[in-house]
């Protein structure tokens, strides 16, 4: 398989497209383009745990559908389409305190009308986090 995201498309653009959108809002940071997947970063911080001083799943949710519906968006031509969520899930498998989460997404399915991916969360020791499941449709504008 080749490189899946245009040669064009860099972590810098990325970075300064979120800037005061709520992505910014919460820290959240593109980190890599891979052969095939988009990866990001997330703090940890008063802006993204609950009450309880661990990390919101909302927050959660949030990073797992912005590096996803990012990806999505990379693979389409802008011109004549835009990528909209149509449904996520989101399994929340280990409590995090502090420091920073870790997003990858991976396509399952990119199709002519809907792209699925998955997108694996984890703390800084690499431990799993958050699994969730993205579903893109593809909209003619």
């Amino acid at each position: 398989m080749g490189r899946l995201f245009p040669a064009a498309l860099t972590v810098e653009l990325l970075n300064r497209m979120h800037q005061d959108s709520m992505v910014s809002h919460l820290g959240i940071e593109f980190t890599e383009i891979g052969e095939d997947c988009l990866r990001a970063r997330m703090p940890v911080d008063r802006r993204t745990v609950q009450p309880f001083g661990i990390l919101h799943g909302g927050a959660s949710a949030t990073l797992a559908e912005t590096v996803g519906s990012v990806a999505s968006t990379a693979l389409i031509d802008l011109e004549r389409q835009r990528a909209v969520g149509l449904e996520i899930n989101a399994n929340h498998i280990r409590p995090v305190d502090g420091g920073y989460v870790y997003a990858t997404a991976r396509p399952i399915h990119i199709g002519r009308r809907t792209h699925v991916w998955d997108i694996r969360i984890e703390d800084e020791a690499g431990r799993p986090v958050c699994v969730s499941r993205l579903t893109m449709m593809i909209l003619t504008r």
